[in-house]
């Protein structure tokens, strides 16, 4: 079975976080929420229980790490060495990473960026120097995949489940997803 890991540092975004494992999970891919510590407590307040802690690196056959973001959360993460070990183990493994927000930035410390496309929030290629980075929404780069923001969650969640091997399609139907953003004006239409 497929397995990822979502690494939780305190500040993280709680919107990215939450959407991402729920997304997955809807999707019957295992997913653990990895934390720095048991419990963490995000940008917007919200503590949250972690599935796991991570140990000196990740111990499991993950296919997949996946970073949120949420400023203080991406710089927590960015300065924890489990962290960077983690990512590089990864990276050796022919594995899955993705981030998204300014969790790009753990990338670069890890220097998973050198001449990979790549998004990150508004104005992040002003804050990272390696890499290409691109506007897009999602961001795929081999094994390297990128989000922008709160906003792209979803999206990043649906990307995730389908380079995996899973059916985003019956995700988001299950989800309402196809009918939601059928908008005019302030006006919703069903």
């Amino acid at each position: 079975m497929t397995k990822v890991a979502v690494l939780v540092a305190p500040g993280f975004e709680e919107g990215e976080t939450l959407t991402i494992v729920d997304i997955l999970r809807r999707a019957s891919i295992e997913c653990d929420m990895v934390g720095l510590s048991e419990e963490v407590t995000g940008g917007h307040d919200i503590t949250v229980r972690c599935d796991k802690v991570l140990y000196p690196t990740l111990n499991e056959d993950y296919e997949m790490v996946v970073l949120p973001g949420g400023y203080d959360g991406a710089v927590n993460l960015r300065g924890d060495e489990r962290v960077i070990v983690t990512l590089k183990e990864m990276q050796r493994a022919d594995k899955y990473i993705a981030a998204m927000c300014a969790a790009p930035i753990v990338l670069e410390r890890a220097n998973l960026l050198e001449n990979k496309d790549y998004t990150a929030y508004v104005d992040y290629d002003k804050k990272i120097a390696s890499g290409h980075y691109k506007e897009d929404i999602v961001v795929v780069d081999g094994k390297l995949i990128t989000s922008r923001g709160p906003a792209t969650a979803y999206a990043f969640g649906y990307a995730l489940v389908d380079i995996l091997g899973g059916d985003s399609a019956s995700v988001k139907d299950r989800m309402v997803y196809f009918n939601s953003f059928d908008r005019k004006g302030d006006k919703v239409y069903a």
